[in-house]
């Protein structure tokens, strides 16, 4: 089935815990989210949402991110056996891309135990079905954020007390070798792109 949304643009109008609705042009658009996602919207606030279109049998559903690379990691998700959207909400709730990317890169499915309702079977089936699918250079580039997680948890601490949200700020980390930078150095490279935009 083709994709029938690739994100949705407008004014969020409602907050619950699992989910959010969107404004657009006299529209309600409900979308399940994660709790990070929600963490970086508030009421009223005009925001755009990268989309998981799902017909299933009870429904039609939408689930979106306000990342685009909380969405990528989700549809991932979706690849593995007997994992649905559900859970796949719940990893993403309890853990970042990046933590979910470490976790199967380096074997680690005590990581994944930590998220409710996923148990160590499944936490292996996740490692097994997409260890494959991350390739080398990635690999290699996300070994190096570990290094200097730190350093980079602290600069979107920093910049997030300025009053941007953390999917602002790791869009743009993502086009920086923040791994060679110390924590001054990618507060000071990450405010100079976000006033440009």
């Amino acid at each position: 089935m083709s994709v029938l949304y690739e994100y949705i643009k407008g004014e969020v109008v409602i907050i619950k815990d699992d989910f959010i609705v969107i404004d657009n042009n006299g529209i309600g658009y409900k979308i399940f989210t994660s709790s990070k996602s929600i963490k970086d919207v508030y009421v009223g606030k005009r925001v755009t949402m990268y989309i998981n279109f799902n017909i299933r049998e009870d429904g039609i559903y939408l689930y979106g991110f306000t990342s685009q690379e909380e969405l990528d990691m989700f549809n991932l998700l979706q690849l593995v056996s007997k994992i649905g959207p559900r859970v796949s909400l719940n990893i993403l709730s309890t853990l970042t891309p990046m933590q979910i990317k470490s976790a199967i890169i380096h074997n680690r499915p005590d990581i994944l135990c930590n998220v409710p309702g996923v148990g160590k079977k499944t936490a292996s089936r996740v490692i097994l079905e997409l260890k494959d699918r991350i390739d080398k250079e990635e690999i290699s580039h996300h070994s190096r954020l570990i290094e200097n997680e730190d350093n980079i948890e602290m600069a979107i601490n920093g910049i997030m007390s300025l009053g941007y949200t953390r999917s602002e700020i790791l869009n743009v980390m993502n086009k920086l070798d923040v791994e060679k930078m110390d924590t001054e150095s990618i507060i000071r490279e990450v405010l100079k792109r976000l006033s440009k935009q």
